[in-house]
């Protein structure tokens, strides 16, 4: 049980980074209908962007706390101010294109940052500096370290102002409208265009927080990283939802649970056979099972039926 309940921790952690990944594909989804699959590479950025200012202050003094609070805010602005940039020249020429063409740029996108992150970061792992106290906290058994409890309690904090932000204020009602129809927004004085940049830059932020807590939780950058997450932070919105946020938030911890469950026991599962490092199948399978019992995902698709 002991072991039961450290991968139930270890699952929760990991699905809070998975839903504020899975945050930003569902909005952008909700509002114009894209898979901006190049999302996960915003992610990488947001970490590499977090240790060179880390590396950078490494001798300034300063507390640990103050060095991450200062890398997440360089984080935060450089990729806001990236995705923004992506969205305007790569997005917004193609947003009356057949749907294919905005899909296959989105993957050229990903390949291009990348690319990029390699050229500026070199392509070797890099290891990422220790800001917060190790220790870990006994909960009787199982244990759960200062960085984790960081975690989880900011994707609850960010979920909860993100759904207020969106139904209760009056860029959010921009935000719906315009998911409902651009063009009828545009005559009420909603501004289509600002809207959708604004959404872009929204989720890069919440990308931003998910690759410093990512790079803080694993100790380690490199300019893949954000592949892997991105995909399963697209399998956790489709899982939950595409276009629901509360959905992103469920398939998010929910696939964390289900692999770090499945991390923990699949080698007894399979006599051996197959290791931990195969625990990935567990997402997948979990992901083909709700898309042919539910094709809605679990709390059903929020896309708006435009006129």
């Amino acid at each position: 049980m002991e072991t039961f309940f450290q991968q139930i921790i270890n699952g929760l952690v990991l699905g809070s980074m998975y839903a504020l990944v899975a945050l930003g594909y569902t909005m952008v989804y909700g509002i114009i209908n894209l898979i901006n699959f190049a999302h996960g590479e915003i992610l990488m950025v947001g970490a590499l962007v977090s240790w060179t200012v880390v590396v950078a202050l490494a001798d300034s003094g300063l507390p640990g706390w103050a060095l991450m609070l200062i890398a997440l805010a360089c984080a935060i602005v450089v990729c806001t101010v990236l995705n923004f940039v992506v969205e305007k020249i790569a997005y917004r020429p193609l947003r009356n294109a057949p749907r294919l063409a905005p899909l296959i740029t989105a993957m050229g996108m990903s390949l291009l940052l990348q690319t990029l992150a390699m050229i500026i970061w070199k392509p070797n792992p890099k290891p990422f500096p220790l800001l917060l106290p190790t220790t870990p906290i006994d909960l009787g058994g199982p244990v759960i370290t200062v960085t984790q409890c960081l975690i989880l309690g900011l994707t609850v904090v960010i979920l909860a102002g993100l759904m207020w932000l969106v139904n209760h204020t009056k860029l959010g009602r921009a935000m719906r409208a315009t998911a409902e129809n651009p063009r009828v927004a545009g005559l009420m004085g909603v501004k289509p265009d600002f809207i959708i940049s604004t959404t872009f830059v929204i989720g890069a932020a919440l990308a931003a927080v998910a690759g410093l807590m990512w790079a803080a939780n694993y100790g380690t950058v490199q300019h893949t990283m954000g592949f892997m997450p991105g995909l399963k932070a697209f399998t956790a919105a489709v899982l939950g939802g595409i276009g629901n946020l509360a959905g992103a938030m469920v398939g998010g911890v929910l696939l964390g649970l289900i692999e770090a469950i499945g991390a923990g026991y699949l080698g007894d599962l399979t006599g051996g056979v197959l290791g931990s490092h195969y625990a990935d199948i567990f997402a997948f399978i979990a992901l083909i099972l709700v898309l042919t019992l539910r094709p809605s995902g679990l709390l059903g698709e929020r896309v708006a039926d435009r006129a």
